[in-house]
């Protein structure tokens, strides 16, 4: 085709070539300014089957997202498509097992997509009412459900709250648990008692040290505690990273190795950190924690005056008190006995280890001290808390094989009563007062400092991190509520505040934290070998027994429903039978109109029987003794 004169000139095969272009590409060139002194090129406009095929392709889009036609606004807020979406993507889960509104039994599930990662797996002792239980254990249900995303086991340091019920777990379970030196030889310990050592898998880390879990990268940081080796936790998800303090203070003086490594939290806090999670044991102790030094110079001002033998009573775990107690027993020599079996291995691991160091003949067996002047002896035992089968508490009630508390020995408990064992502690203090033994416990003297820190370390630390969302864990409520309340102080908004608790589930993503649901959880009750066999029902009965006793009738029927013998009537914890022969009978008698009532009733079956004969006594019983015991009724048939 000719051109006319003036008209541009084009070209047809670039023009040709422009038509096969992709839409997105011809906008382009369309939006592109015209030269300057030219024409601009007018807009192509939208036709109808354009924005249809945008409406198709935005509710397409929706309705993959899950909103419903006419809930989308436009705002200057994040859209609710915008939120459908972020409510689509995998969220980071963490779920605590045990450790909150509690002292004890530490555990922590994070969870991402097909991957789960344990922090700590801990026991906690029995309460008063658990009647006959030994240990206390979390429930593992969900990680037994999820067993092929378990990935494996970090630890943040040795004590029992945080290690003890890895026996049970790993039973279970075949992963892999990291931790560093002296926290792995306590467990192996454990795991040896329970005959599973050489089937689990122990991996020894140092503080710096990464690790790769799945998706989760877990970076060990130095940390202090009343324990050598503790660590933090630095874990790197694909929502953000998380910071978990473990059981931590800030102690500028410690005894063995260095302070808590604060740079490179503050490395972490430089990157940026999507939630921490820090221990709230002394969240309502004001100040600064006391450096264990403090103990040592108590220590020493003590055993420089005293002239008798010296007994410390404190936590077998308290690495840190044992060096200092064998160096205040050096400076002024004296030989130094341990007493109590949990002392005893944890003194052989940390020795084993290179964690205590003691010299050549200081410390010798309880034997030996029988012939040694007192001014020479110092005896290291459990018993701190009172419990009553320690070395400590045999002691106290002249019940200990090999020592016998003699007037004016001095006896220190270097420990603070865990919570509810505060007469257990006062009724072992009173029994050795009794003896003329001179009794020095933190009320008194210096003796004792916490390894958990106080408001202004947390604050310190809070501070430092500067997290985007605060969890407080490991304590009882009221120590998690006022955690929280200091993080508020510093700054914190309270909507960024999640106060967890145990089971139920807290969901991260980039932007945004909450509790969405719950998961099985609780507690498992261990009694001698039996893991969980002992429930409520069975707790309920054993209070019931050890609060009014039982009652055991025994009576045996014919065939045609009469009584052939009987009835008999056992008592165990009721009565003195002895001195209540008159009461005895009259039950007796109580039992036998019971029986005819039925018999004239032609009541056979066992169970009516026995429902009959249980409900009569107790009525009886009740109105004669404001009594409930036990009824335990049993018919034979002859």
């Amino acid at each position: 085709m000719k051109k006319q004169a003036g008209e541009p000139k084009t070209n047809d095969k670039a023009q040709t070539n422009g038509q096969r272009r992709s839409p997105k590409k011809q906008a382009q060139i369309t939006e592109q300014p015209a030269p300057s002194g030219s024409p601009r090129a007018p807009k192509k406009k939208k036709t109808a089957s354009d924005e249809a095929a945008v409406s198709r392709t935005r509710s397409v889009t929706e309705k993959l997202a899950g909103i419903l036609p006419g809930e989308r606004k436009k705002s200057k807020k994040k859209s609710e498509y915008d939120r459908a979406v972020d409510e689509m993507k995998p969220k980071l889960k963490i779920i605590p097992l045990g450790g909150l509104n509690e002292i004890g039994k530490n555990m922590t599930v994070l969870e991402y997509g097909d991957d789960i990662m344990l922090i700590d797996a801990g026991i906690a002792f029995p309460d008063d009412e658990m009647l006959g239980i030994d240990l206390v254990i979390p429930d593992f249900s969900y990680l037994t459900k999820n067993a092929s995303k378990f990935r494996g086991v970090v630890l943040t340091h040795g004590h029992e709250d945080h290690i003890g019920a890895l026996p049970y777990l790993l039973r279970q379970f075949k992963v892999p648990v990291y931790g560093t030196r002296l926290t792995l030889g306590l467990v192996r310990y454990r795991l040896e008692e329970h005959r599973i050592l050489n089937s689990c898998k122990l991996n020894t880390v140092v503080p710096g040290q990464k690790v790769k879990l799945g998706c989760f990268e877990v970076e060990f940081i130095r940390s202090n505690h009343s324990i050598p080796d503790a660590v933090m936790l630095a874990i790197r998800t694909p929502v953000g990273n998380i910071i978990h303090t473990g059981d931590f203070k800030i102690d500028t003086t410690p005894i063995s190795g260095e302070m808590v490594d604060l740079a490179r939290l503050g490395d972490y806090a430089r990157e940026g950190v999507l939630a921490l999670m820090a221990d709230s044991t002394n969240a309502d102790r004001p100040g600064m924690s006391m450096s264990e030094r403090k103990v040592g110079e108590a220590f020493d001002a003590l055993f420089k005056k005293s002239d008798s033998r010296i007994i410390i009573a404190t936590f077998s775990s308290n690495v840190h008190r044992i060096q200092q107690i064998l160096d205040a027993a050096e400076r002024y020599g004296r030989k130094v006995a341990i007493s109590g079996r949990s002392m005893e291995n944890t003194f052989k691991v940390a020795t084993e280890l290179g964690v205590v160091k003691a010299k050549d003949g200081l410390v010798v067996s309880l034997d030996a001290i029988k012939n040694l002047p007192k001014d020479k002896i110092v005896v290291i035992t459990t018993g701190s808390q009172g419990e009553p089968m320690s070395a400590l508490y045999r002691m106290a009630f002249s019940d200990h094989r090999k020592v016998e508390i003699m007037p004016g020995d001095m006896v220190i408990l270097s420990a603070t009563p865990i919570p509810g064992n505060e007469k257990l502690v006062s009724r072992v203090v009173n029994e050795l007062i009794k003896l003329k033994a001179e009794v020095v416990y933190k009320s008194l003297a210096g003796v004792h400092v916490s390894g958990h820190a106080c408001q202004e370390e947390q604050k310190l630390m809070l501070a430092l991190i500067k997290p985007k969302f605060f969890i407080p864990v490991h304590g009882e409520y009221r120590h998690l509520r006022a955690h929280a309340d200091l993080a508020e102080s510093v700054g914190m908004e309270s909507k960024n505040i999640l106060i967890p608790d145990i089971g139920r589930v807290i969901e991260l993503t980039e932007n945004s934290a909450r509790f969405n649901g719950t998961v099985p959880s609780g507690r498992v009750l261990i009694d001698g070998l039996g893991v969980g066999d002992v429930g409520n029902i069975v707790l309920r009965d054993r209070k019931h027994l050890a609060q009014d006793g039982l009652i055991v009738v025994v009576a045996t029927i014919d065939s045609m429903g009469n009584l052939a013998a009987g009835p008999d009537i056992v008592s165990r914890g009721f009565v003195y039978v002895r001195e209540s022969e008159k009461l005895m009978d009259e039950i007796q008698h109580v039992a036998e109109q019971s029986l005819q009532r039925c018999r004239e009733n032609h009541i056979t079956e066992w169970g009516t029987l026995k429902t009959n004969l249980r409900d009569d006594l107790a009525d009886y019983l009740f109105n004669k003794t404001r009594r409930q015991p036990m009824i335990l009724p049993v018919i034979m048939e002859v």
